[in-house]
């Protein structure tokens, strides 16, 4: 009963109300239900065009990611060759890249201004910059580089669980390569396939920086909201907000459409994968090498750009293809003075808050369905599934979307809090980081939680053990270290969250996301840089330490 009571607070409190009162609000003017506010905005060619573009800049970078993550994962998965390892840990390094710092580093590097630009304009004598980093194909490109390791890594997760032998008996047949790959293979990675397209597809969505700050024409929803927000016309900024959250939760719908293709996949995996073919042919190998090392390069200079200019001097880099001077007053300046030092510390604490109260909310909420599969007089199968799809909305909704229902939810006098107001506090930040990377901490939890046979559970209650002794001395040690992977990759994550942060942050709890782009804005090229570099190594520690956990786990 504890149990059901915590989840339907949290339910209730943070995914309910909220949601609840945007769209309650979307179809309100002057105090009266009416439609017309769906019927101004959507006769506004603007606010078509920002659905349309982006509806389609998704869909383009589900395409370029595709092509792009999918002969990768082949490569390094059916391949051998001299430092694959290297090759391979090396193509998911845009993962630990926080959005908007893989902006400021794509900008560094591609931009107008950028070193590449200046090196070719500089090299041939050019009066204006050979680019210009603006509107669809500087974000096409941005988003491939920043998400294609969600085809890569899925892909090559689905390549290391499927059956090997399948192919070869169709090879047996007498099918061809081509036969094999469309009729064997694709149809076993159609599970990982679309998982990724989706996971893209709704990431795309939610893009904010990239689109502020190189998006040039280009309009999307995420800044038609921002911008509503900003001048004060709240009615546009929450129908924008349902009408996005409508597209990105059609999303999770196809998403827990093909969970059952994805089981019946699963299940015919019993075979061994194939082994990694060493490429012999001298001039292969050679050709395969080098077309690495240039792939790992192109990945590893938006963060070496980063690294340097975090070094360069403020005014140095104008003109010049490098920064003329270099210091390390900029790192001096972080660790040394109050104002940065504050927003360290605002991120971490708030990041703390969010994970752990994830991670306690999960072991509640795993729990709860845990019992109800096992007990369906508990909870039937019908409020499991419901209790399912209430925890995946949030992380199924743009930071947008999230960050405008706790504000028109709890900006003013509500039902649920009565006077007290939690927009503009410390503790709004905390909220909407916890209610958007939840669910990959639930998700991570449930996955460790299927992995523990249910009979040790039983036979520690047959040798007399009671239900917090079976917990804390069976179930907890075996599910822990996949609960906190879920949690460190859900403070990582919270670090570098910037599209909710904008919307609500407030100067008591300005994180380092609003830090760097307030340096952007001042010019201050080296000190945004630095802070960039700082919140890199913090999270690449995380992520290995998540690892680590995770492979403990397995």
């Amino acid at each position: 009963m504890a149990l059901l009571l915590v989840t339907a607070v949290v339910l209730l409190y943070g995914v309910i109300y909220p949601n609840l009162s945007v769209v309650v609000s979307s179809f309100q003017r002057n105090g009266s239900w009416t439609l017309a506010n769906y019927r101004e905005i959507l006769s506004q060619r603007i606010v078509i065009e920002a659905i349309v573009s982006s509806l389609g800049l998704s869909i383009g970078t589900v395409i370029f990611c595709a092509l792009v993550g999918v002969p990768l994962a082949f490569l390094f998965e059916r391949f051998d060759f001299p430092a694959r390892r290297l090759f391979a840990a090396l193509a998911a390094l845009p993962l630990v890249l926080p959005p908007l710092v893989g902006t400021v580093a794509f900008i560094f590097l591609c931009g107008e201004t950028g070193i590449l630009a200046h090196g070719i304009q500089n090299l041939f004598g050019l009066a204006t910059p050979p680019w210009r980093l603006r509107g669809w194909p500087a974000l096409l490109l941005f988003h491939t580089y920043t998400m294609y390791p969600f085809f890569y890594v899925l892909t090559g997760a689905g390549l290391r669980r499927i059956d090997a032998s399948l192919a070869e008996a169709a090879r047996v047949l007498g099918a061809s390569r081509p036969t094999v790959v469309r009729r064997v293979l694709l149809p076993q990675l159609t599970p990982s396939l679309v998982a990724a397209a989706l996971l893209t597809f709704m990431t795309s969505m939610a893009s904010f920086s990239a689109p502020l700050l190189f998006g040039g024409d280009v309009r999307v929803l995420t800044l038609e909201i921002f911008t509503a927000r900003q001048r004060g016309d709240f009615t546009m900024a929450v129908t924008d907000t349902v009408i996005l959250a409508i597209i990105s939760l059609g999303a999770l719908v196809v998403f827990q459409r093909y969970e059952g293709t994805r089981k019946f996949a699963a299940a015919a995996m019993k075979g061994s994968p194939r082994r990694r073919v060493s490429i012999s042919s001298g001039v292969a190998r050679v050709l395969a090498t080098i077309m690495a090392v240039a792939f790992a390069l192109l990945l590893v200079l938006p963060v070496a750009t980063l690294f340097l200019v975090s070094f360069a001097q403020e005014g140095s880099w104008t003109t010049q293809t490098l920064p003329s001077a270099y210091t390390v007053a900029n790192y001096q300046r972080i660790f040394s003075d109050t104002y940065p030092a504050e927003v360290f510390f605002n991120s971490l604490t708030m990041s703390a808050i969010a994970a752990v109260a994830a991670l306690l909310w999960s072991f509640c909420i795993v729990t709860l369905l845990r019992r109800g599969r096992e007990n369906r007089r508990f909870i039937d199968e019908g409020w499991r599934r419901f209790l399912s799809l209430l925890v995946l909305i949030p992380w199924a909704l743009p930071g947008t979307v999230v960050a405008v229902s706790v504000a028109e939810a709890y900006g003013g006098p509500s039902l649920l809090l009565g006077s007290f107001v939690l927009v503009g506090t410390f503790w709004i930040l905390p909220v909407v980081y916890f209610l958007r990377f939840m669910p990959l901490v639930v998700r991570a939890l449930q996955a460790s939680m299927e992995q523990v046979d249910p009979t040790l559970e039983e036979a520690a209650g047959s040798l007399g053990a009671r239900a917090w002794q079976r917990f804390m001395r069976v179930t907890l040690p075996l599910v822990w270290p996949g609960a906190v992977a879920g949690t460190l990759l859900a403070f990582v994550i919270a670090l570098g969250e910037y599209v909710a942060s904008v919307l609500v942050f407030v100067p008591a709890n300005r994180p380092i996301s609003i830090a760097i782009a307030s340096e952007l804005r001042d010019f201050n090229l080296g000190t945004a840089a630095a802070y960039g570099v700082v919140l890199i190594v913090i999270i690449s520690i995380s992520m290995v330490v998540a690892g680590r956990l995770e492979r403990l786990r397995g």
